[in-house]
């Protein structure tokens, strides 16, 4: 004991030892070398493009922002982007840089003319930082400007130097050009995909009514500004015509639809604020204060926002948002002289909003209903609640179902990149679990295990839902109760086997992500495993390694996803390929799986669009239309030969 006691103090002693601390200690990186070492703190996570919230996305919109900002001064009517699958080009028809402050531009810090509101008013940007990191995480960084027939030309490659054109003479129009390559280094095996690039594009014509943007040839406009936007992201049918109202330097849309919780899109000076901020509190306070005030109801807040849909866009001069990036606004103040955000928003919608449900009586009487019905609904719930409530507390503290992982996406503080990174893996059952279990991340990955199939909610009471033992396990670990934004886990991972049945379950859980949480699928928290479904190896090689005693994969073992994946595996191994077919979960051994749910793990997010036809497809697939659901799957059936599969 005395030994153990011995070791355990003089441990103490060396953790309390100082540490010489001297002037070598002290570092000054170089600007692109701190970008290139702390990505995360410029663009965000990283990503090889597969979800749009990726760092090469970020990328296009810094570039983007300064083309906006041009055009909301007035200048350049047109954008045209070109993106392949690797690089970028954006070019604007504004002023143009300086041509003496090019290099200023692009590669010092903290330089820019958007310290000077007189210049840029109402800017995206405006700590002079956004522009220097593309050109700092790119192995190819190319920036024209031109002015009054005169262009200079800037090549860098990640951050460095190769060439300056110096003043030329040009015939080509006023305006600035970015051509960059993300570095693969810092991206791995990234690749730009369209559909995402889309998007982007036209949220920027959404809030910018009159701007053309030309993607790969294609023109994006938009002449009716946020109205196009949520016409654009509705799912389901509006209850009444969308409420437009537009003022200076502030529009916002709002409607209701059949569907639970809220949706909102904020906006502040053209950027899309994910995160809200002090504009959003402001808008749903508002609308929630003006609509019970014109009733002349006590009706609740949650009553008139239930199933409410909306978007606010507003314009700030000199912004301050949380982060680099820019998704969560912090501004107290509209600008400098005032009014506050609170006060600028409430005083709109108090008018404008009161004045159109004046005027549209047919409006504002379904939206009475709908408050009506959400009333009625949350007292029949009421009775249920308290009871459902303190069971799921017990739940919470006593979840058998759930192995936690110690970080989590709504941890007050910790690593940025983990919380990021943080996930739940709902199973199948406890033997589904076991592989995923073994080999986790402890760290930042959880799993929730179900106890079979789980109820098919489609069309189902909210009360009879709430009732449910197996959901209420489930929104107990995802800690959604109260609401989404206290969700623990960034990535809700559905990992069901590749059968009918795990097709099922994947089935049931998102029928019931879609009528009562849609959000969690809307802002992209939602995706499915992709595991494999073939193994194919050099049967040869792995008999002559089990003689050595040695188990596991080969370098000659492929790990297939699809047919094509499988059928190219067989043909470079030939006459020696073995064949396994993975029809769950549980067959794959952990250390197999660990690298399935490793750095290179494959997942498909979940999304909504508005052609999914959502209350159509839930209709079909989880509804009572059996004989035409019967009829499709005959219809469509397709036999797999498994003969030569082991």
């Amino acid at each position: 004991m005395s030994d153990i006691t011995d070791i355990t103090l003089q441990e103490e002693e060396n953790d309390n030892k100082p540490v010489n601390y001297s002037g070598e200690d002290i570092k000054t990186l170089d600007w692109k070398e701190h970008i290139r070492l702390r990505p995360g703190m410029y663009i965000g996570k990283l990503g090889d493009g597969t979800q749009n919230d990726d760092g090469i996305y970020v990328l296009v919109k810094e570039v983007l922002d300064n083309a906006i900002d041009e055009y909301m001064m007035g200048f350049g009517k047109q954008i045209d982007v070109t993106v392949t699958e690797t690089t970028v080009t954006v070019r604007d028809h504004g002023r143009g840089i300086p041509l003496d402050k090019v290099i200023d531009v692009s590669s010092k810090m903290n330089t820019g003319a958007k310290y000077d509101s007189k210049a840029f008013k109402k800017s995206v940007g405006l700590n002079g930082v956004g522009i220097k990191a593309v050109n700092a995480l790119s192995t190819d960084f190319t920036i024209t400007s031109t002015r009054d027939g005169q262009a200079r030309t800037i090549e860098y490659s990640c951050g460095s130097m190769l060439s300056d054109s110096g003043i030329v003479t040009s015939d080509e129009p006023n305006g600035t050009s970015v051509c960059f390559t993300p570095d693969n280094t810092i991206f791995r095996d990234y690749k730009y995909h369209e559909e995402y690039i889309v998007q982007l594009v036209k949220n920027y014509t959404f809030l910018n009514t009159g701007l053309s943007i030309y993607l790969n040839g294609k023109r994006y406009y938009s002449r009716n500004g946020l109205l196009d936007l949520l016409k654009e992201n509705l799912t389901t049918e509006p209850l009444y015509p969308i409420i437009h109202l537009k003022g200076d330097d502030i529009e916002a849309v709002i409607t209701h639809t059949k569907q639970f919780g809220e949706e909102y899109y904020s906006f502040v000076n053209g950027q899309h604020t994910t995160q809200g901020g002090t504009h959003l509190t402001a808008f749903r306070e508002s609308v929630s204060r003006t609509i019970k005030e014109y009733f002349g109801k006590n009706f609740e807040y949650s009553d008139i926002r239930g199933g409410m849909v909306a978007a606010i866009s507003i314009k700030v001069e000199e912004p301050v948002f949380e982060s680099q990036t820019k998704t969560k606004l912090g501004s107290r103040d509209i600008g400098p002289n005032g009014p506050t955000v609170a006060k600028f928003i409430g005083d709109f919608i108090k008018k404008e909003l009161d004045n159109y449900l004046h005027i549209d009586l047919t409006s504002a009487d379904i939206l009475l209903k709908k408050v009506q019905e959400n009333e009625r609904e949350r007292k029949a719930m009421a009775g249920v609640t308290k009871a459902v409530r303190e069971k799921t507390k017990k739940f919470a503290i006593h979840n058998k179902k759930l192995l936690d992982c110690r970080t989590h996406l709504s941890d007050a503080k910790g690593d940025e990149d983990k919380k990021l990174a943080s996930s739940i893996f709902i199973t199948e059952g406890d033997s589904a679990a076991g592989s995923i279990t073994k080999i986790r991340d402890v760290d930042t990955q959880a799993v929730f295990s179900l106890r079979g199939k789980p109820l098919n909610t489609y069309g189902m009471p909210l009360v009879d839902v709430y009732k449910n033992d197996e959901f209420a396990l489930l929104r107990a670990a995802l800690n959604i109760e109260e609401s989404i934004d206290d969700l623990r886990y960034n990535r809700v991972i559905i990992a069901t086997d590749a059968d009918v049945d795990g097709m099922h379950i994947r089935l049931l859980l998102l029928t019931y992500f879609l009528q009562f949480f849609p959000d969690l699928i809307k802002k992209g928290h939602v995706y499915v495993l992709q595991t494999p479904l073939f193994r194919v190896r050099n049967g040869k090689t792995t008999r002559r390694i089990g003689k050595k005693g040695v188990k596991g994969a080969t370098d000659e073992t492929y790990y297939c996803y699809n047919e094509e994946e499988r059928v190219a595996a067989i043909n470079k191994l030939g006459a020696n390929a073995e064949i396994t077919r993975f029809k769950g979960l549980g067959e794959i051994s952990p250390e197999e799986f660990r690298g399935f749910i490793g750095p290179d793990i494959r997942l498909d997010r979940v999304t909504l669009r508005k052609e999914d036809a959502v209350g159509e497809l839930l209709e079909f697939y989880m509804g009572k239309n059996t004989v035409e659901r019967q009829n499709f799957i005959i219809d469509n059936l397709v036999v797999e030969d498994d003969s030569e599969i082991s």
